[in-house]
């Protein structure tokens, strides 16, 4: 028997960008495309800046991006589906990333990734992973070359290091209520679509903000001054809610 199949209207092309936005994004786009011999190579940049917009990368952004590097929308669409930086979705102001990859589970970072999904009433399933305020989107990642600061939470790329599931609550919580979170190594925070325009290459303007991105944190940096016959700290690892900048950062 044969049952009715719906393949559903075709999609229509997208939208462009209203034109002051257009001619912004153009002048941006340019200045990014002259660093490349070829222009096909500032995509990823590109899927930054368009990103820095809206808060994720939309069919606007894609078709843009499409049309300035002569690429089809379906070239652009491979790229920005592949990577998971690209969010595909509107997400919060501050995207919260909990390691979940071997070391930092068994440290703790399944259990903070759990925790916070209970205090944010949010999930991880891709419909529900960003709090009704617009402020935090949740997900797991992948290792990000942290394993000596286990458990890390990344806060818009930079790190908070040695969490715990109470240290991480407090976290979210002051992000939501507007109070200054500090990382603990890295520059300041600032919110995902300024993340986005940083990725993109352009300069990050905060006063102090590149001053204050710091260096390895001294875990890190154990095994060099033992191969250089130099003492090793008398504490490695930080206790976790320690910061672990160094004086003078």
């Amino acid at each position: 028997m044969t049952e009715n199949v719906s393949l559903g209207m075709p999609q229509l092309p997208a939208p462009a960008y209203p034109a002051e936005v257009h001619a912004r994004l153009t002048e941006d786009s340019k200045a990014i495309i002259a660093r490349y011999p070829d222009s096909r190579s500032a995509l990823l940049p590109m899927l930054h800046l368009v990103q820095s917009e809206e808060g994720h990368v939309t069919r606007t952004g894609m078709r843009f991006c499409a049309e300035l590097l002569g690429l089809t929308t379906a070239e652009v669409n491979a790229v920005a589906t592949f990577y998971t930086m690209y969010r595909r979705k509107p997400s919060g102001d501050y995207q919260v990333g909990v390691c979940t990859n071997t070391l930092c589970a068994v440290m703790g970072g399944d259990a903070i990734f759990e925790e916070l999904k209970a205090h944010l009433g949010v999930g991880n399933d891709g419909d529900n992973d960003t709090t009704a305020d617009g402020r935090i989107t949740l997900e797991h990642i992948e290792c990000n070359a942290a394993c000596d600061f286990a458990p890390v939470v990344m806060v818009n790329w930079e790190f908070f290091d040695n969490q715990t599931p109470e240290s991480a609550k407090k976290m979210v919580d002051d992000l939501r209520a507007g109070r200054t979170v500090e990382p603990t190594r890295g520059a300041p925070l600032c919110t995902f679509k300024e993340t986005a325009r940083i990725l993109a290459g352009f300069p990050d303007e905060r006063p102090g903000a590149v001053e204050a991105t710091g260096g390895a944190g001294p875990a890190s940096l154990i095994g060099l001054r033992l191969s250089k016959g130099e003492a090793p700290h008398h504490r490695i690892v930080h206790p976790r809610g320690e910061s672990t900048r160094q004086e003078g950062e």
